[in-house]
């Protein structure tokens, strides 16, 4: 079976972290070719696993209600579907998986009359906005797509109101890489970082923009700091989208403010993300919006505790105060509250850890997520007929993806 993988941008995030481990890890039947834009790291790295890739112009699509940016937009939209359309009658592929909305919005279009199964593989959560209602409308009249989310909250949101989706959306919780994120004692990360032992070592790891609130993080840690004077953040990511770059500035000049410059490390992109969780006594997930969580269950899987926030995917994969510790999202004293409780209490901090690295690795192999995703591309060209939409089954009261609308 040949899938065609169409990958909006060359930046590597979630989204794009997860497309690897998917590519690292086919089945040798399946005949992946990867469409992306040359600009960004995704490319070379697609490159580097042996995987067929063919660059595409750049996708330039945000939400936003100003006539002038709409034009520009829409252009970029058109202008892409068309050039998507003439590759993927060059390459003839049986099933094409769009890795994130924009991705399912471009290539649905551009197969129009094609006959071809296409999988949108929903990353994030649909902000409120008017256009979100057309999406989930027009995702409604295209026949020839499935939906496949990252958590239960994504699929949720990704339906809204629009109940028909329902049938036509399947959940598969992401999958990290049980050889890489293990439990190890951190010393040489620590070294490396001139992070004594007996200092309170906090970590929040990701993409530097306002909805993972590393903002609320640092005014939390000041109050943290008052009470561990020890005490060393973290802030391990860089900003990669929009205007990223103030916040990642705004990070800089509040440690100034607060006078806690001395205690957070900035340390931009990483390569040794899992030596650096090994080094922690505790990570933080302070996201606003959450579609999955991916950085924290690569922390459990390092045995590291997790505080996160109660919010999307978070929930899915952490049992408060059985596997991690939640906490309000955008509420900085409970944030305070939690990291002073864990970090007076190491035996609790242990049972976290060990609860929570059990759980990882019992729920998110790669195994258990590529079984799951080969058995939904089987049923998807199962189901599909040369009509070029899915055939209609029989009703058993269970839903899956290979239903019909």
């Amino acid at each position: 079976m040949k899938v065609l993988y169409y990958n909006h941008t060359g930046q590597v995030s979630g989204a794009e972290r997860v497309l690897l481990m998917i590519l690292s890890r086919l089945d040798q039947s399946t005949r992946p070719i990867v469409f992306c834009p040359a600009q960004g790291e995704l490319s070379k790295m697609v490159s580097e696993l042996g995987v067929a890739v063919s660059a595409v112009d750049l996708l330039e699509l945000r939400f936003t209600l100003k006539v002038s940016r709409l034009f520009q937009y829409l252009r970029s939209f058109w202008r892409l579907i068309f050039q998507l359309r003439g590759k993927v009658v060059a390459e003839a592929p049986d099933l094409i998986h769009a890795n994130s909305i924009r991705a399912g919005l471009v290539t649905s279009l551009a197969t129009l009359g094609l006959g071809k199964p296409v999988v949108w593989h929903l990353h994030d959560e649909l902000p409120r906005h008017p256009f979100s209602t057309l999406i989930r409308l027009l995702a409604l009249t295209l026949r020839r797509t499935r939906f496949l989310a990252v958590s239960q909250s994504v699929a949720d949101n990704f339906r809204g109101a629009v109940v028909p989706l329902r049938s036509r959306i399947a959940t598969i919780l992401n999958a990290i890489d049980l050889t890489k994120f293990q439990p190890k004692a951190g010393q040489a990360a620590k070294v490396e970082l001139h992070v004594e032992d007996s200092e309170c070592v906090i970590g929040i790891v990701g993409q530097i923009t306002p909805r993972k609130d590393q903002l609320g993080v640092l005014r939390a840690f000041a109050e943290v700091v008052r009470e561990i004077p020890t005490a060393v953040l973290l802030i391990v990511g860089a900003p990669l989208f929009n205007r990223d770059d103030e916040y990642a500035a705004i990070l800089t000049r509040t440690a100034n403010e607060l006078g806690v410059e001395g205690n957070v490390r900035m340390l931009g992109a990483r390569r040794d993300v899992a030596a650096i969780m090994q080094a922690l006594d505790l990570l933080i997930v302070n996201s606003i919006v959450e579609p999955f969580g991916l950085v924290a269950a690569e922390a459990m899987a390092c045995s590291t505790p997790v505080i996160a926030t109660k919010v999307g995917g978070l929930v899915e994969i952490i049992e408060h105060g059985e596997t991690g510790w939640l906490v309000p999202p955008a509420d900085e004293k409970a944030l305070v509250r939690a990291i002073l409780t864990l970090a007076y209490r190491p035996a609790l901090r242990l049972q976290l850890a060990e609860q929570g690295q059990q759980s990882v690795k019992t729920r998110f192999s790669c195994e258990r997520y590529l079984l799951e995703l080969d058995a939904l591309y089987l049923s998807l060209t199962n189901s599909f007929n040369h009509a070029g939409s899915f055939e209609p089954q029989k009703q058993t009261g269970k839903t899956s993806l290979a239903d019909a609308s």
